[in-house]
């Protein structure tokens, strides 16, 4: 019997430069899917407050979804789903065409909709929270309306959401490992394969658990670094 030195050691006995690249796998997964859920969630939030009552309902109808659906059903959703419509798509110019649609990217188009969903309420929240007169104030002083939402609006609305946001990015890291399901090698396949072989689960998945506490931990001091780059002063009344 191997011991836990060897199991947890790199090179060919053991296990730790495939758990390395399943950390590499996570890590990259959650920072690609980050920009996509708050680029959407940012659209989502504006829809859901414009004077369009046809954008607040798409935008009303999107967050309901994406909010109501288990995240694993929407990542098989995704996954099996855009392959099919694509493959559909591609069939209309070559029938015997083949097309597989990469884990990496459905895991990030599920998990980016999911944060994004959640997003959109955060940004909703934080818009509602500054008062009107700032885009009045922005106005009678000559700025137009994307003037006024770059210059008065987003800096506040970026201070007020910030918590709130830092909260989806932790439950982001940990939504990752439900991409296990449709093969991509992150932290949790990686460790599954090692218990499995190994017959060493417990080894395996509370390394796993140190390895998700680390990302938390290291993400919250990253976290606490922009709170005190933004500043914590009120919106300015």
């Amino acid at each position: 019997m191997q011991s836990v030195w060897t199991l947890l050691s790199w090179g060919p006995e053991g296990w730790l430069d495939d758990i390395a690249f399943g950390v590499f796998v996570t890590v990259s997964l959650a920072l690609a899917t980050l920009p996509v859920g708050l680029v959407f969630g940012f659209l989502v939030a504006l829809a859901k407050q414009s004077d369009e009552r046809s954008l607040r309902l798409a935008g009303n109808i999107y967050t309901t979804i994406f909010r109501g659906l288990p995240e694993l059903l929407t990542l098989f959703v995704v996954f099996y789903g855009a392959q099919i419509a694509v493959q559909q798509v591609v069939r209309l110019f070559s029938p015997t065409a083949f097309v597989e649609i990469n884990s990496f990217v459905a895991g990030m188009i599920a998990l980016g909709v999911v944060f994004s969903s959640y997003a959109s309420e955060v940004f909703l929240s934080a818009f509602r929270a500054i008062p009107q007169g700032q885009y009045e104030g922005g106005y009678s002083i000559g700025l137009s309306n994307w003037q006024t939402m770059r210059l008065v609006v987003l800096p506040q609305l970026i201070r007020i959401a910030l918590p709130g946001l830092s909260n989806l990015w932790l439950i982001l890291l940990k939504d990752t490992a439900l991409v296990s399901a449709i093969g991509l090698s992150d932290i949790l396949r990686q460790s599954g394969v090692a218990a499995r072989v190994t017959k060493e689960a417990f080894l395996f998945f509370g390394f796993a658990c140190l390895i998700y506490l680390a990302l938390a931990i290291i993400s919250s001091f990253g976290i606490h670094a922009i709170e005190r780059s933004v500043g914590k002063g009120g919106v300015q009344r």
